[in-house]
């Protein structure tokens, strides 16, 4: 697992903010980072951070409220002062804010208990991890409670400890500088979470511990096995069904198993709070065996049995546009998205042709049109298989492949298991000598090839490599948490 960028401050308020000036106006890549200080929140931006960078950090810290667009590209300072957060540094180059730290509560935490002057940084970004969504398991005790972004770990018992840490994926697993904080029935931390997957463990008097209270642990991949947290960004709600005995909530997320993940009663019905990731999702809840849609959710798309799934968005829409077909009558977007399902997705019909807006999170994905029952592809799109005749479409990618050593090829063509090992589908532009082509890549090990003038390559420049069934080898690349 490789371990993120970890940074500790231990001087003054005064060379804090100097520290971070000097940062902005010093480093060549886009800087961002959610600091905290003496009881204080800081952000610090550049203000040529790129726009899908800076939303991600916005979702990430929960800064929606705060317009950093409009700061950045107009100089408007009307919500950020309106959330009180005051304006410490703001050149051309970057700019530090900051705002008043409040704990959950100020008598069961000491002052200091935030001025450990820790960077806190997502290592489990929804963007990049290919985790479709995730449910807290806790026994013996509630799920970490979480209030604007601050999550408060709980370790129950232990009472007779000198001391325990907290560590974890939110702080590179530093196994000094989270010391919790004692209570009448154990050990608390609270900590500011982004939305999504975290690991953490604690340390009771030098020993590493799992959470006993907590049923979600997995191996890290190196052999350590830690304990699992989502910060979850939604919850969903049926309301009424007061007799029924088991409720369960299925969807598109968990491949419509409907005997997994089990909501919990309330005052008013049920309920289960998870982690979504990214993109559009589709669910019904499943009550005593009989499937129901959410009544108080009028967003919704045909189930192929003649009724309806509801529907939850979380992110930017993708705008699918086909040109011409003035006179169809019946248009339809149908993809690896949506599970190929040619029921769910009509199209708009506007001036020029049809259309439609479909939240995606990021990914590499295919898709084709239906006109009136006729498959047809996005011939305005340049990324298509001769083969299938499916179009590609890639969202936010993450790594670009680069091919040194053949600057007089004609074309050079990127394959691999991102998109099915399809020769003829991602064509490498030329950048001076080499050759390159930007994907997105989930978490995770995968094979590759180039195909260079129609003759297929290993990457000469990459040691990793394995033997494939045909004798030629494939190259390996990782991407790691």
């Amino acid at each position: 697992m490789k371990r993120m960028r970890y940074q500790i401050w231990r001087s003054p308020l005064l060379c804090l903010l100097m520290l971070l000036s000097s940062a902005i106006v010093s480093l060549a890549q886009p800087l961002k980072a959610y600091t905290v200080k003496n009881g204080r929140m800081y952000v610090q931006l550049e203000k040529d951070i790129r726009l899908t960078a800076l939303d991600s950090f916005v979702s990430d810290f929960d800064l929606r409220d705060l317009g950093l667009f409009s700061f950045i590209k107009f100089g408007n300072k009307d919500s950020l002062e309106k959330q009180g957060w005051k304006i410490e540094v703001n050149n051309e180059t970057g700019f530090v804010i900051s705002k008043t730290f409040e704990p959950f509560n100020a008598d069961q935490i000491s002052k200091d208990i935030f001025t450990n002057n820790s960077q806190f940084i997502a290592m489990f970004p929804s963007v990049n991890n290919g985790l479709a969504y995730g449910v807290n398991k806790f026994r013996n005790k509630s799920a970490f409670s979480t209030r604007d972004s601050v999550v408060r770990f709980y370790l129950r018992n232990f009472k007779n400890a000198k001391t325990v840490m907290l560590a974890g994926s939110f702080n590179n697993w530093a196994p000094d500088q989270l010391s919790m904080q004692r209570t009448d029935s154990g050990w608390i931390y609270d900590v500011k979470l982004g939305i999504g997957k975290w690991w953490y463990k604690f340390i009771v008097d030098g020993d590493w511990i799992i959470d006993k209270d907590n049923d979600l642990a997995e191996n890290d991949g190196q052999g350590n096995i830690n304990s699992v947290f989502y910060r979850t960004n939604i919850i969903l709600s049926l309301l009424g069904f007061p007799n029924a005995k088991k409720v369960f909530l299925a969807g598109s997320f968990n491949n419509w198993e409907d005997d997994k993940l089990r909501m919990k009663k309330t005052a008013a019905g049920w309920e289960l709070p998870l982690y979504l990731a990214e993109g559009t999702h589709t669910y019904k809840f499943v009550v005593d065996g009989k499937w129901y849609a959410d009544a108080t959710n009028n967003q919704k798309i045909p189930d192929g049995n003649g009724e309806f799934n509801s529907v939850v968005r979380l992110g930017k829409p993708y705008l699918f546009r086909l040109n011409g077909y003035e006179n169809a009558k019946d248009v339809r977007l149908v993809g690896s998205f949506n599970q190929w399902r040619d029921f769910e997705l009509f199209m708009n019909k506007t001036a020029t042709g049809w259309e439609l807006p479909y939240t995606l999170g990021a990914g590499n994905y295919e898709y084709k049109f239906k006109v009136d029952g006729n498959w047809v592809n996005d011939a305005s799109n340049p990324l298509s298989s001769a083969t299938t005749g499916n179009s590609y479409l890639i969202i936010s990618p993450n790594y670009t492949f680069r091919l040194k050593g053949f600057k007089d090829a004609k074309k050079v063509f990127l394959a691999g298991d991102f998109n099915n090992w399809d020769p003829g589908i991602y064509a490498m532009k030329k950048e001076g000598d080499d050759w390159i082509f930007p994907v997105h890549l989930s978490v995770g090990k995968h094979l590759y090839k180039f195909v260079v003038d129609e003759k297929w390559v290993i990457d000469p420049d990459n040691k990793l490599w394995e033997e494939n069934e045909h004798g030629t080898g494939n190259s390996i690349v990782w991407i790691e948490r």
